[in-house]
């Protein structure tokens, strides 16, 4: 049984659409916060709206000096839980995509959780000397980690990488008392997806979740002890058509291609992307 009033939890990009709910949620339940952002002001704001005590980070997750700034702050706090949620989003053709973009969201979704978490990972293994409660990694991913879609190929690579990294440290921790969980949500209303995204979603009549059920879905897998969690239907059932038959969706996907293109093809001198880091 999930004890929260025990944990004590540090979550990346707390003051995101997804973040500020998982907040939320968390310290409903009696856990303990540190929540990390890049700007005082939202992260102060953020914690006066949250039930309990709570301590603000502000760091960037990109940075040496950010994840120093997250492991000190794990270390003196004694965590128990890191979730990993910061992230970026991108909505464009790959031709149409700027190689500065690329990087930022390689860099924010895949190599800076890892990097994270393999600095914070010996302070979650300190906590089981000293507890005998377990303590908690969560990734966030998405449901593109499993499905690859057209005008998302960056984030989708990203995505799949944190998936499989996930997949992987599950494996490899599976005989220590880390819990480690990968959780996808699928489309969520935060403003990391821009109006030509919300536009498209509308469009191909995809379900749009909001961060409130969102991270109602992480709180339930944490209590059930998943090692993954994919929110919604039919998403889930396209993840695991997309792994056994894949060429199903291929066609699937290929319908809707024309639509997709609709939205994704910019006029002169504008880009439809979707870049803001849930900061």
């Amino acid at each position: 049984m999930m004890q929260w009033q025990q944990q004590t939890c540090l979550l990346t990009g707390a003051t995101g659409g997804i973040g500020q709910a998982i907040a939320q949620a968390l310290a409903n339940k009696g856990v303990r916060l540190i929540l990390q952002g890049r700007s005082e002001s939202r992260l102060q704001a953020l914690s006066q709206s949250l039930n309990g005590e709570h301590k603000i980070l502000m760091a960037d997750i990109t940075t040496i000096e950010g994840r120093e700034k997250i492991c000190f702050a794990a270390e003196s706090n004694a965590i128990s839980m890191l979730i990993n949620n910061a992230g970026v989003g991108q909505f464009s053709l790959l031709e149409d995509t700027d190689e500065a973009s690329i990087v930022d969201t390689l860099e924010t979704n895949l190599l800076a959780p890892i990097l994270l978490t393999q600095a914070v990972l010996p302070y979650l293994q300190k906590h089981h000397i000293s507890a005998t409660t377990p303590s908690y990694l969560v990734n966030v991913g998405s449901a593109f980690g499993s499905i690859g879609f057209a005008g998302q190929s960056v984030y989708c690579a990203s995505k799949f990488g944190l998936r499989g990294f996930t997949e992987a440290l599950y494996r490899e921790l599976a005989d220590t008392n880390v819990h480690v969980s990968y959780f996808a949500p699928r489309a969520t209303a935060t403003s990391i997806n821009s109006d030509q995204a919300m536009a498209m979603n509308n469009a191909l009549g995809n379900h749009v979740d909001s961060p409130e059920n969102v991270a109602q879905a992480l709180i339930q897998q944490l209590e059930k002890g998943h090692a993954r969690q994919f929110v919604g239907f039919p998403e889930t059932l396209f993840v695991k058509i997309n792994g056994a038959f894949p060429h199903i969706v291929d066609k699937a996907l290929f319908k809707k291609l024309p639509i997709i293109k609709r939205f994704l093809r910019p006029e002169k001198d504008v880009k439809h992307t979707a870049q803001e880091v849930l900061s």
